[in-house]
C-alpha cells in the first residue's frame, strides 16, 4: 500500500517548526515589554501554553488511533491558521495570550500527528524516520531563531503574518501529499480496542521512559529560563546568552547527520537513551564550575550532544513497543510527559533558587538525572528480554 513520502512528513515538520519559531522566542519579551504584563503573569500564560500543548498532545494521539489522522492533520494545522491569521489583525492584550494557548494546543496536536504518520511508514527503518523528523523540527529552529529578532524589530505583524504563510504551505503539503492510502485507508481502532493488550515489560519500559522525560525536561527548562538571570547576573550579555540556542539547534543539526550515518552501524537504540540522560546530567555538573562564557559554551554543547542522542529515540522505542491500534496513543504521551514537565520546569527551579542558590539548583539536576538514569537501566535491563516488538 502506498505511504507518505517521507520527504513530504519532513517538509511539513520542517515549515511548521519554522513558523512555531516565529513566536515562542519573542512570548516574554512581547508580553512584557510591549504589553506591559509582569513577569508573574507572563509565567501563568507560559504554563497555560504548556499545558495545552498536553492536552493537545494527548487528544491528538487517542484520535489518531480512532479516526483519519489525515483530517486530524489539516484540522490542526487550520486551528494555527486561524490563530494567526487573528494574530495578524490583533495581537493586544488579551488576545495574544489567548491566541499562544490555542497554539500550544494547536503545535501539540500537529506534533503527535507527525510522529504518529511517521509510524505509517514501513518501507524505511523507525530510528532513520524519527531522526530525520528531529532534524528537520531543529533545523526549523535554527531558521526560525535566526530571522525572528530582524522581522521583530522591523514589526511584529510582519513576523505574525511570516508564521501564518509557512503553515499555509504546510497545510498545501498535507492536502497534497498527506492523502496516501496507507492514511486514507488505516483501519482505526474501534473503541472496545482501546484496551488492547500490551505485554507488561513493554509498558514498564515505555513508564520509566515517560517519567524520565517528565524529570529531564523539568531540568532542561532551566536552560531556556532561570540560565538567562544567572548568565547576565554574572556580567555575561543578554546577546551572548541567545547565542547559545543558535549553537544548540545548529549542533542538534550536525549531531543529528553524525548519529544517522551511525546507525548504520549501531543498532542498540536503548544505549543511546542511556548516553543522552549521561550527557545531560553531564552539562549540569560542568555548570556547576562555569565562571566565563566559555563554560557555558561547553555545557550547552554536552547538553545539546545529550538531546540529540535520547530525544529522538525514545519515539522510536515507543513505536516497537507499540501495537498498530494505539501508536498514536503513546505516540502522544510519549510529547504530552514531555511537555508537562516543560511546563512546571521553570517554577521549580524558581523554587530552589530562591530558597537556595542556582548551585544547589545544578546539583539537584544533575543528581535527578542520574537518578532516572539508573533506573532506566535497572527497567531495561530486567524486562527487554521479555518484551513483544511491533513494527
Amino acid at each position: 500500500m502506498k505511504e507518505i513520502k517521507l520527504r513530504w512528513l519532513l517538509l511539513g515538520a520542517l515549515f511548521s517548526s519554522i513558523g512555531m519559531s516565529f513566536i515562542w522566542p519573542l512570548t516574554t519579551i512581547y508580553m512584557h515589554d510591549r504589553l506591559g504584563a509582569s513577569l508573574t503573569r507572563v509565567g501563568v500564560i507560559l504554563l497555560m501554553y504548556s499545558l495545552a500543548n498536553v492536552v493537545g498532545s494527548m487528544l491528538g494521539g487517542r484520535l489518531f488511533d480512532r479516526t483519519n489522522p489525515y483530517y486530524l492533520t489539516l484540522g490542526g494545522v487550520t486551528i494555527s491558521l486561524v490563530t494567526l491569521a487573528g494574530l495578524m489583525i490583533n495581537h493586544g492584550w488579551p488576545q495574544f495570550p489567548i491566541a499562544l494557548v490555542l497554539l500550544g494546543f494547536a503545535s501539540g496536536w500537529t506534533l503527535t500527528m507527525v510522529n504518529s504518520l511517521g509510524t505509517t511508514i514501513h518501507s524505511r527503518d523507525g530510528r532513520y524516520i524519527f531522526n530525520m523528523l528531529y532534524f528537520a523540527q531543529n533545523l526549523g529552529v535554527v531558521l526560525g531563531t535566526a530571522m525572528v529578532g530582524f522581522v521583530y524589530s522591523i514589526s511584529v505583524t510582519l513576523l505574525f503574518g511570516l508564521a501564518f504563510s509557512l503553515f499555509v504551505i504546510f497545510f498545501v503539503i498535507v492536502i497534497a501529499y498527506y492523502r496516501a492510502p496507507a492514511v486514507m485507508q488505516r483501519q482505526p481502532a474501534e473503541k472496545t480496542k482501546e484496551h488492547v493488550h500490551i505485554a507488561a515489560p513493554n509498558l514498564r519500559i515505555m513508564f520509566i521512559f515517560f517519567a524520565s522525560l517528565v524529570v529531564i525536561w523539568i531540568m532542561y527548562e532551566q536552560w531556556v529560563s532561570n540560565l538567562a538571570v544567572y548568565m547576565t547576573g554574572m556580567g555575561i550579555p543578554m546577546k551572548e546568552y541567545s547565542l547559545l540556542w543558535t549553537l544548540n539547534a545548529g549542533l542538534i543539526v550536525v549531531f543529528q547527520a553524525c548519529l544517522n550515518w551511525l546507525a548504520h552501524y549501531f543498532k542498540n537504540e536503548y544505549v543511546l537513551v542511556y548516553a543522552g540522560f549521561f550527557f545531560v546530567a553531564m552539562s549540569f555538573v560542568t555548570l556547576i564550575f562555569a565562571k566565563d562564557y566559555l563554560h557555558f559554551v561547553l555545557a550547552m554543547t554536552i547538553l545539546t550532544l545529550g538531546e540529540a542522542t535520547a530525544f529522538p529515540a525514545i519515539p522510536s522505542i515507543v513505536n516497537t513497543l507499540t501495537p498498530e491500534v494505539v501508536k498514536g496513543k503513546y505516540q502522544g504521551l510519549a510529547n504530552a510527559w514531555g511537555a508537562f514537565g516543560r511546563a512546571f520546569g521553570p517554577l521549580i527551579g524558581g523554587i530552589i533558587i530562591d530558597h537556595s542558590s542556582y548551585t544547589l539548583l545544578f546539583i539537584v539536576a544533575a543528581v535527578a538525572i542520574l537518578f532516572m538514569l539508573a533506573m532506566t537501566v535497572i527497567t531495561v535491563m530486567g524486562n527487554k528480554p521479555h518484551i513483544e516488538k511491533y513494527e
